[in-house]
């Protein structure tokens, strides 16, 4: 028996036969499909177009005509934000906080938790990340329980990306225990096999998903470990190999979900696979005063993967041009040099070596020594003040380009052609999630007000990117940065630069030194700087020796 009445956004339609229910699904379908006409974000921006030889071909009125009627693809993608947000994925939750002034907040419970009402546009992680992911070709892992919607977010952006939802789904990579490199891949043609006289003549039959613009690999830690290193590859470096056969893949996307955060599963996930993911999203709860939502989609059967509104679906050329678009927002220096703060608080070990460079987690990793040990020795820094002492690990080159990348797409995204720094705050936990290892062991975790902050890896993170910005402020190195001011004036080039100028800047860098090195403490960004001095001093040295050598 159908229902008697069901409910739609508020609207109530009496169902009195099947006859009736499949006249009206289809309206259903067409409020699941509404797009908003007004601006997601209503602001005035000047957007450089690009230069195309084919603009000098074309009249004025019709350059006029196309610039009028494409639809800016920072909108384009705030669009399709909205509709997932409000239509298709039910997660309520505002965890990404922009602020346009004061906010409201309020405590709550023996814990004090305290919730900010935002008094600027913000966002949903769940939802956003991987839109944003879509938007720079990158790779996420999106983390949670069974059923709190990983893989059906994933399905969204392999439709937004143009494709069917039967091509999506047939495409998924299901991760089992018994799964091989040839069902990840392909494998060889069996009458090729047979007859082939030499490696490169056996014909492979790829994949089909290894063509796509968005990749899905279902409980990614279920795969066994000498298929994750097929993966690897895939993933890495973009092709695929089999049999001295190699498969170029496109530029994608890539979607991995697991049940758990801990890298484990089946199988062990190995560490080079973990790395080359760059933003982890966790699937948040589901809120039960939502519950009549799903009601309304098990009363309609509408699912909002097959009801994608045309309008917000992204074709290759459009993916492409967003890319491009993504990486010409601008990093303002004063921005970029809290970023290099920030990164620099966490290599530093000072027991890890004799030699200056040594001195990192990195050594103290590849030599196999126990870490609590060897930050038992660190006595000489306040472990409370120092962000250094709360990792065991530092940054890697890859993990600072995908972080630069992100916040710019999360600009582009706010409809912005320059990073602020509150993107910077708001993505940098997700992009490090799983890039720094915690030492649950530090003093800084006994406190109480931080003891939550050992499960809460994204309050964790952004919490130490306050705490940089803060000390950054205290040192007013905008104000004050004598590293930076040798760094620009070495970079205005050597050309012309006399004896006597060299010898005076080798002086003024020594003297840095000297003064530094009569501080009692040592901190992980001071060790960044002294090897950034270390460096000026050798250039400008062998810039010395040439031009006594030129007799100048």
């Amino acid at each position: 028996m159908l229902p008697a009445t069901v409910a739609v956004r508020g609207i109530f339609f009496r169902l009195t036969s099947s006859r009736v229910f499949n006249e009206v699904s289809p309206m259903f379908g067409k409020l699941f499909q509404r797009v908003s006409e007004a601006p997601t974000n209503p602001q005035v921006v000047d957007v450089a177009k690009e230069f195309d030889v084919a603009d000098l071909y074309r009249g004025p009125v019709t350059v006029d005509a196309e610039s009028e009627a494409a639809l800016p693809l920072d909108e384009k993608l705030r669009q399709a934000y909205f509709w997932v947000v409000n239509h298709a994925v039910i997660s309520p939750f505002y965890d990404i906080e922009y602020q346009d002034g004061p906010a409201q907040s309020f405590v709550f419970g023996d814990a004090k938790g305290t919730v900010t009402l935002p008094s600027g546009q913000s966002y949903c992680s769940f939802v956003l990340l991987p839109l944003l992911t879509f938007a720079v070709r990158a790779k996420c892992l999106l983390i949670g329980g069974p059923g709190r919607g990983k893989t059906s977010s994933a399905i969204l952006m392999g439709v937004l990306a143009g494709f069917s939802i039967r091509d999506v789904r047939r495409a998924i990579q299901k991760g089992q225990p018994q799964m091989t490199i040839a069902d990840l891949i392909g494998s060889p043609l069996p009458a090729d096999l047979v007859a082939a006289k030499s490696l490169d003549e056996i014909g492979i039959g790829w994949r089909k998903w290894l063509s796509m613009r968005v990749k899905i690999i279902d409980e990614y830690n279920r795969i066994p470990t000498r298929t994750q290193s097929a993966l690897l590859t895939l993933m890495s470096d973009n092709y695929a190999e089999l049999f001295d056969q190699t498969f170029e893949c496109p530029e994608s996307a890539w979607y991995l979900t697991a049940n758990d955060d801990a890298g484990g599963g089946t199988y062990q996930v190995i560490e080079a696979l973990r790395d080359r993911i760059d933003v982890v999203v966790k699937a948040l709860h589901f809120n039960t005063r939502f519950l009549g939502e799903l009601l309304e989609r098990v009363e309609s059967g509408i699912k909002p993967e097959e009801v994608v509104p045309p309008q917000i679906i992204f074709t290759e050329n459009d993916w492409s041009r967003m890319h491009r678009e993504i990486l010409n927002v601008r990093v303002p220096d004063p921005i970029l040099r809290r970023l290099e703060f920030f990164a620099s608080q966490f290599e530093f070990s000072d027991h890890a070596a004799t030699q200056f460079e040594y001195k990192t987690k990195d050594t103290v990793k590849l030599a196999g020594s126990d870490w609590s040990q060897l930050a038992a020795q660190e006595t000489g820094k306040d472990k409370l003040k120092d962000l250094g002492a709360q990792t065991r690990n530092g940054l890697s080159v890859r993990s600072l380009m995908t972080v630069m990348v992100f916040v710019k797409a999360m600009s582009f995204f706010r409809g912005l052609r320059e990073v602020t720094l509150d993107d910077v705050r708001q993505i940098i936990p997700f992009v490090l999630h799983d890039k720094l290892v915690q030492d649950a062991d530090c003093p800084f975790f006994e406190a109480a007000e931080n003891a939550m902050l050992r499960t809460d890896k994204v309050g964790w993170i952004r919490k130490m990117f306050d705490l940089s910005c803060a000390e950054y402020e205290r040192l007013e190195l905008d104000r004050d940065d004598p590293v930076a001011a040798l760094s620009a004036e070495f970079d205005l080039g050597l050309d012309g630069v006399s004896q006597r100028e060299v010898k005076s800047r080798l002086v003024k860098i020594e003297r840095l030194l000297s003064q530094w090195s009569k501080s009692r403490k040592f901190y992980g960004h001071m060790f960044d700087d002294v090897l950034k001095l270390k460096y000026l001093h050798q250039r400008y040295t062998n810039y010395l020796r040439w031009l006594e050598w030129k007799g100048k």
